[in-house]
């Protein structure tokens, strides 16, 4: 983890308000004259106050991102960590249905679709805070029932209750990066919690075949709730609230309650009831899939993308296990050229992504959201080109890192489309809202990647290796172009379908 500078050490020790000034002199400063003619109106006391979490130390906030990210590693981690004691599951509880054996690893990716909705709203309302230690702590308990379960029933009821905590840091990770980074500042930032999600499926399996092989697959959940229990640990003591309306009315609420003044109200306060307030919230997420062109079209885009990933993974067994003769625990390193790939996008993608917005404002024009889709234009087929690459050699007589190599294909362009996207809805819709917009897009990506899997097997039975990644890949190529049309006519879309939240 980060350490933190004397500056950081600092402003932990103190009071949260202890650098106000008196109350009523707090209420009246200058600066808050400056931002509002209104004094009932509470703001932070000028650009630079320590208590925004945009002016927090880098090392402060470096060390938050870390721990969404790790937030999401492990989430992701147990989605298919599993999967490679899937068949010791179904042989030890006796499970003869093929639907029913199938769901003890995807119902996991059903949870990321119906918890967000909820997860994402409340994180508007009560803070960042609060849901992620809530989601953690239940979370735990959940991955405990699987590990102890036993029979199908209680199996899948807890799985499923822990992929619905698990989306938690997915749906409100990128909230986090808003409320501390601005907008060209947050490309690296937004870089390192996308790679939770990519990285977290491609590392599972190879512990998971490990762990499944020596020690049981009770031990793949184990291993994730202490992985969780420790990371939670460390997020209790280090993590600090940044949700802006939250921290703003509670400034607000000690201000009238050492002033006596009741009339002072948070700037970002609403005037609606707590009910109103949240019932708006929880529409909120389904309003911008249904009525925002843009959330749903890139969430669609970005599903895709994703469920191609999942599907690729029904390949693995029959390429490495059966052509190669690998064992379990040896068919779980092929992953790691995917691995590779994303994190060589991870690498590019924070190089770039920041450059290029501060290079549009360097014109003196202010950067539209849109630029954050400029590496992917560049980069759409890449995606494709490994999806054939892949096929092809794993169809032909070639040797093992052939086809690995165009997993490390695969894996760098699905990141390269993947985590702009998401910067991109970060950017448009702000850290009020971007909560939601990343739920939306979580729901889509989810969806996807639980059941477009389900046609690898006879996709691949009909067309072969060969053909039946062309197939995709032909797909893929397809969506070339919806990178530069959304960076063309975005503006155009967001102010055509404006939605109101």
């Amino acid at each position: 983890m980060a350490s933190l500078t004397q500056q950081d050490r600092d402003a932990q020790r103190r009071s949260p308000y202890e650098n106000l000034q008196s109350p009523v002199e707090s209420v009246n400063s200058l600066a808050f004259e400056k931002a509002h003619s209104d004094p009932s109106v509470v703001d932070w006391e000028g650009p630079k106050d320590v208590l925004n979490p945009q002016n927090w130390g880098p090392r402060t906030k470096l060390a938050h991102v870390l721990l969404v990210s790790s937030f999401t590693l492990y989430s992701n981690l147990a989605a298919v960590m599993f999967a490679p004691g899937a068949q010791y599951l179904v042989k030890e509880f006796e499970i003869t249905s093929s639907m029913v054996a199938s769901l003890t690893v995807s119902i996991y990716v059903l949870g990321y679709c119906v918890g967000p909705f909820l997860i994402a709203p409340l994180s508007e309302i009560y803070g960042r805070l609060a849901v992620y230690h809530i989601c953690n702590i239940t979370y735990e308990a959940f991955t405990i029932g699987c590990a102890l379960s036993t029979n199908a029933s209680m199996f899948l009821a807890f799985r499923f209750l822990a992929g619905c905590a698990g989306a938690a840091p997915m749906a409100v990770g990128g909230g986090t990066i808003a409320d501390m980074y601005k907008a060209d500042e947050r490309g690296k930032a937004m870089a390192l919690f996308s790679l939770g999600p990519l990285l977290g499926p491609v590392v599972g399996p190879v512990v998971g075949g490990a762990l499944t092989q020596y020690s049981g697959w009770r031990w793949t959940f184990w291993v994730i709730f202490i992985l969780a229990g420790v990371v939670s640990l460390v997020g209790v003591v280090i993590m600090r609230e940044t949700f802006e309306p939250i921290l703003l009315e509670r400034k607000a609420a000690y201000l009238r309650k050492t002033t006596g003044n009741d009339r002072l109200r948070a700037r970002t306060a609403k005037n609606i009831t707590q009910g109103q307030l949240l019932w708006r919230a929880i529409a909120r997420p389904t309003k911008m899939l249904m009525f925002s062109p843009i959330i749903s079209l890139i969430s669609l885009y970005c599903a895709f993308m994703f469920g191609l990933t999942y599907l690729l993974y029904t390949t693995f067994p029959a390429v490495f296990q059966v052509k190669y003769g690998w064992g379990p625990s040896q068919a779980g390193l092929a992953y790691l050229g995917l691995a590779i790939g994303m994190i060589f996008g991870v690498g590019l993608v924070g190089a770039v992504s920041d450059k290029q917005v501060k290079a549009a404002k360097a014109t003196g024009v202010p950067a539209r959201p849109e630029i954050r889709l400029l590496l992917s234009v560049w980069m759409a087929p890449v995606v494709s080109i490994g999806f054939f690459w892949y096929g092809w050699s794993a169809a032909g007589d070639t040797h093992w890192i052939v086809p690995v190599l165009g997993t490390f294909v695969i894996g760098f362009g699905s990141f390269i489309i993947l985590m702009p996207s998401q910067t991109y809805l970060v950017d448009a819709f702000g850290a009020e809202a971007s909560a939601s917009a990343l739920a939306a897009n979580t729901f889509m990506r989810s969806l996807f990647g639980a059941f477009l899997p389900l046609a690898g097997p006879p996709l691949y039975k009909g067309l072969g290796l060969g053909w039946g990644n062309s197939l995709l890949a032909f797909i893929g190529i397809a969506f070339v172009p919806v990178p530069f049309l959304f960076y063309k006519y975005g503006e155009r879309l967001r102010a055509r379908f404006p939605v109101d939240y």
